[in-house]
């Protein structure tokens, strides 16, 4: 079960130093769902757009996967669609302590599980299991996929390598095949930017962090978390080959789009 998020009450922060470790594992969930305004809407509705993009017996890519919130979500959502055949599914991290406790998760759940990097393991006999796959989202090979998930994961990549990355995503999917990318975005108005982190803030202090827990988390994530415009986001996915880009969620500076192969 996740902790309260109090980590940044007692840690101080540098530039640059906030890490997927075991201490942000054991309270992540309360992190993020008071960190990011509408994440628990945004989770299920990705569930719901997987009963409309998944194929028959295709591959599913959550990359980034944390502790399987989105994965979760779209494995409930197939459960009933007996016409995909057996759809894989597959979670990608690149946080060893995340993988662990979102195996144990799953098994705590009663839900299946398959090793990447066990091939030759025999594979589950449960509906629907889920492949959990420890490694850098950059060096996973897409192929033959209809649905793709970047959920907030993008952001921590390097900006120089996230074409390459969303190339490889968007020549693995089948055609009508779509990624759903969510992002914290960036404004090009100054005003606008500050009115949108004040009102974040503001959020935040509703969920009960103080100011020095804000500005704190705030410092750990500089270099870490790298946002981009909305323009540049939508120039990418059509640069790689994406044909339509639908936004669909929107909250303060957090976006998610649609992108159709």
């Amino acid at each position: 079960m996740s902790g309260r998020d109090d980590l940044y009450r007692h840690r101080e922060s540098l530039p640059g130093s906030f890490r997927f470790d075991d201490a942000v594992v054991d309270v992540f969930p309360d992190m993020i769902d008071r960190s990011v305004p509408g994440y628990s809407l945004i989770v299920p509705m990705i569930g719901q757009l997987a009963r409309r993009y998944v194929q028959a017996d295709s591959t599913v890519h959550d990359l980034g996967c944390s502790l399987g919130a989105v994965i979760l979500s779209i494995r409930s959502a197939l459960l009933d669609r007996e016409h995909l055949g057996s759809p894989r599914l597959v979670a990608t991290d690149n946080s060893g302590p995340m993988i662990s406790r979102l195996e144990e998760r799953l098994g705590d759940l009663g839900i299946d599980t398959v090793s990447s990097d066990s091939p030759a393991e025999p594979r589950a006999t449960g509906p629907l299991p889920i492949e959990l796959n420890l490694a850098d989202i950059r060096d996973v090979a897409v192929d033959d996929a209809s649905l793709v998930a970047l959920n907030f994961t993008l952001q921590f990549l390097d900006p120089a390598d996230r074409d390459e990355l969303l190339q490889r995503v968007s020549s693995g999917l089948r055609p009508g095949g779509a990624l759903i990318l969510a992002e914290k975005i960036r404004f090009e108005d100054s005003a606008v930017q500050e009115r949108l982190t004040d009102w974040h803030h503001d959020y935040k202090r509703l969920q009960g962090y103080s100011e020095l827990e804000i500005a704190r988390k705030r410092t750990a994530l500089e270099q870490v978390l790298l946002t981009e415009t909305e323009a540049a986001h939508r120039d990418r996915l059509e640069r790689v080959g994406f044909r339509r880009v639908t936004r669909w969620f929107q909250c303060f500076g957090f976006c998610a789009w649609l992108a159709e192969r």
